[in-house]
């Protein structure tokens, strides 16, 4: 997870070394540009957060907003955060078969994609994947989880 200081989005990327500051503001753009209506920017963990605000949602287990892509310069990467990416069958599997075509070598952690420069990423797929999820489907996939079997 990342580590920072900065309270506003603006702050966090005007404190980002000028090489690193330039692929976060190019992959926040591609956040922005597909994020659903609904998810909100902010800062949380020390990194650029997409998330259901608490007043929408606030039924989470951890009284945190419900976070949806999280974005983040750290001290060798840089990291994209896709919590949807497990939640509709095939999304996963989309985004590695992107990768491939693209000529392109997946950095991948649990829903976290490592880059250094964002032609590092298959934009379009992530884009697509991003733009998928409404707040409302990602809700109902979040309480559906945390149901007691």
């Amino acid at each position: 997870m990342a580590s920072s200081t900065p309270e506003t989005p603006e702050a966090y990327l005007e404190s980002l070394p000028a090489d690193r500051q330039e692929s976060i503001r190019q992959v926040r753009q591609l956040v922005l540009q597909n994020l659903p209506e609904g998810y909100v920017e902010t800062m949380r963990w020390g990194m650029l957060s997409y998330e259901i605000p608490l007043a929408v949602f606030p039924g989470t287990y951890n009284g945190q907003p419900l976070n949806y892509v999280g974005l983040a310069a750290q001290k060798n990467k840089n990291s994209l955060y896709l919590m949807g990416i497990y939640l509709r069958e095939g999304d996963y599997q989309a985004l590695m078969d992107a990768y491939r075509e693209a000529g392109l070598k997946p950095d991948v952690g649990k829903s976290c994609l490592r880059f250094r420069q964002p032609g590092d990423l298959p934009l379009q797929k992530i884009g697509e994947l991003i733009a998928a999820i409404s707040p409302t489907e990602f809700i109902a996939a979040f309480q559906a989880s945390r149901k007691k079997v």
